[in-house]
């Protein structure tokens, strides 16, 4: 059969094809501006309306049923199953770990006046630890470390805290390497505990305070218990990053030889994911550490009693000598673990005729180290640091003058930049979000939350307006949404410009990257102590404090971020006749747009966590509604409720940023 085609006719003129229209798109710079003029210009009209302001002692039914239920569960604690073989078992299992190391270098036993290891028996071990781990220098800075902190007259405040840092952080890890390294192993098990893991680390550490009282009462066991739940996600994190990070070639090449599944985690995935196993045993100490501080709040014995009684009372002195000692011992602990992740990378370097004599000298170390045991457990001399703290003394008395010179000197310059700030920008920014009508400002956060990270970040963003207009604190949270807003703003200036300064330059990041790194170890409470000192006990003092804190990670992500962006494009730029101003803002910046958003997102964060601390120094808001449920019974309630919209703000600025870092391509 034979098929005919038909010629074309060319004689009739082909029908014009009409071209598609175009859409143009409104840019997401563009919705933004609508969203806020819209809001401004409701403001302008409703102000003062709908604003769900709640008196400072006024109670909701929600406030008044937690009180109920903490209630409750104090009257049926020695009687409901639930509790009397579940929550207490577990709290008198933690408690028992607990005051056996504390007893162990700490608290002396009932019928002894000394501990059973007293100084220089900790100070022997923790030196030799430190060698065998490490290396000499880390081995002398443990050594100086721990002297320091007895000179300061803090010695048994810092073995309270060290006991709960290091009993959190046993219970911790005993959970979390088996966990990180399931998760390394199962992409299932992965996906499934990733989300529990983001909402571990979104929550601000006052957080986890409040409900884990109402289940284990206060005391150290409930403060290990939050500090361990709080330091368990990096650890998680980083081992079953490192599990997955090893070669698949090398996986395969075990399968091939015949090994069981068990076989290639002990011989092969482990060992060649040791050290970045060790890097997550840093992070978790260093959580452990800043949780254990502020878990002082709940009556855990150490520094962190120390440092918040001493802001409580507006004792400048005091607070400096307790937190400079915290940091004196996160630095040691830092350096410790730091040089244990990078401690067979330099037995490499060193060579064989060092490790060989390396062996013989820690086993006389350790026969130095059980002598120095011995003595501290047979003489009280060795037992009971010497001395009275007159070092401490003498700090304390420094920085209460150095407190004293700054108010009557600085008083003017500090003043006024925080009369400038505060009228310029934190109280009208505040006064849009406190009196406009709650539903308008749910509905500009919404929009902005959707416009930013889409239909599924305006999603989250309407479940946690709508659960925070719940609790019954929504002004409180509102108070602290502005504080943490124009923190955020700061903290992205100072990242921004020292961010890109260290992109730019290898010598200004390397010699700004150890100061950031060291500011990284600080828990946060030591923040607030030099600035209530500049500014006294004020919300600006949480807020100045917030942004010092926040700033090391933006300006770490923006400086990688800028220095990540190809040099071909950067010269192409410069040989187009661009200066250096252009290439920063129309090149650089532009393309490290990610990191910018990934900056924002972390920035926020951290400063929501110091903001609430601030409410130790007058910071208000939720700060001082959580402070107030753990010291006020009938506040209990109230406190709970501030803490879940800690969690609320803290969800709702995750997701929005995440979604609006996923967007731009980080």
């Amino acid at each position: 059969m034979t098929t005919v085609l038909e010629k074309p006719d060319t004689t009739r003129p082909a029908e014009a094809t009409a071209p598609a229209p175009r859409v143009r798109r409104v840019s997401r710079p563009v919705l933004v501006a609508a969203v806020v003029v819209a809001w401004l210009v409701l403001f302008a009209v409703l102000r003062g309306r709908q604003t769900l302001t709640l008196a400072a002692a006024e109670l909701t039914d929600l406030h008044r049923w937690f009180n109920d239920v903490n209630d409750s569960v104090g009257a049926d604690r020695n009687s409901n199953p639930l509790f009397l073989y579940f929550f207490n078992e577990i709290r008198l299992v933690i408690d028992t770990l607990v005051t056996f190391v504390q007893e162990l270098i700490s608290q002396p036993p009932q019928g002894r006046p000394v501990p059973q290891i007293g100084w220089l028996g900790v100070v022997g071990i923790a030196g030799y630890v430190s060698w065998a781990v490490g290396n000499w220098r880390v081995a002398l800075l443990t050594v100086a470390g721990f002297t320091f902190i007895g000179l300061q007259g803090l010695w048994q405040e810092g073995m309270d805290t060290l006991a709960l840092t290091l009993s959190a952080v046993l219970v911790a890890l005993l959970v979390a390497l088996p966990l990180g390294v399931w998760a390394g192993l199962s992409d299932r098990f992965n996906r499934i505990v990733t989300p529990f893991l983001d909402f571990m680390q979104t929550m601000p550490t006052f957080v986890y305070l409040a409900p884990l009282t109402l289940f284990f009462l206060i005391g150290p066991a409930s403060a290990t218990i939050a500090t361990l739940i709080y330091a368990a996600p990096p650890a998680i994190r980083i081992t079953a990053h490192a599990v997955r990070s090893v070669p698949g070639t090398t996986v395969e090449a075990a399968d091939s030889l015949g090994a069981t599944r068990r076989q290639a985690l002990l011989k092969v995935l482990l060992p060649m994911s040791k050290r970045t196993v060790v890097m997550g045993v840093n992070q978790t100490i260093m959580a452990a550490l800043a949780m254990v501080t502020i878990a002082a709040l709940i009556d855990a014995p150490g520094l962190g009693k120390t440092v918040v009684q001493a802001l409580q009372s507006l004792d400048v002195g005091t607070a400096f000598n307790a937190g400079l000692a915290i940091v004196v011992m996160a630095v040691v602990l830092d350096r410790v673990t730091t040089a244990a992740a990078g401690r067979e990378e330099s037995a490499r370097r060193a060579g064989s005729r060092v490790v060989a004599w390396r062996r013989p000298l820690l086993g006389a170390g350790a026969a130095v180290t059980a002598v120095l045991v011995h003595l501290s457990h047979t003489y009280v001399w060795a037992a009971d640091y010497p001395g009275e703290g007159d070092l401490g003394t003498s700090i304390a008395r420094a920085a209460d003058s150095a407190t004293t010179w700054a108010q009557d000197n600085l008083s003017g310059m500090t003043n006024a930049f925080r009369d400038a700030l505060t009228t310029g920008l934190l109280n009208p920014f505040q006064a849009l979000l406190t009196d406009s009508p709650w539903w308008l400002v749910g509905a500009a956060l919404i929009g902005l939350g959707a416009v930013l990270g889409g239909w599924r970040a305006g999603v989250s963003a309407a479940v946690c307006v709508g659960l925070l207009v719940g609790t019954g604190v929504w002004s409180d949270s509102m108070t602290t949404m502005a504080s943490t807003v124009v923190a955020t703003v700061l903290v992205m200036v100072l990242g921004v410009g020292f961010g890109v300064w260290m992109g730019r330059s290898p010598r200004v990041d390397r010699v700004l990257r150890p100061t950031l790194d060291a500011a990284q170890v600080m828990p946060p409470f030591v923040y607030l102590v030099p600035f209530l000192a500049l500014f006294g006990a004020t919300r600006f003092t949480a807020i100045v404090a917030a942004v010092v804190y926040a700033a090391p990670v933006a300006i770490k992500i923006i400086a990688d971020g800028v220095r990540n962006v190809p040099q071909t494009t950067v010269e192409a730029a410069t040989s187009a006749g661009c200066n250096t101003w252009q290439i920063i803002t129309k090149v650089q910046l532009p393309m490290a747009r990610g990191a910018l958003t990934l900056a924002t997102n972390q920035g926020l964060i951290y400063v929501l966590s110091m903001v609430v601390v601030g409410g130790l120094v007058g910071a208000g808001a939720l700060g001082y509604d959580v402070v107030a449920g753990f010291s006020q019974g009938q506040l209990y309630g109230k406190g709970l409720a501030a803490g879940l919209a800690i969690v609320l703000l803290g969800v709702m600025f995750d997701r929005i940023t995440q979604a609006a870092a996923r967007r731009t391509g980080a």
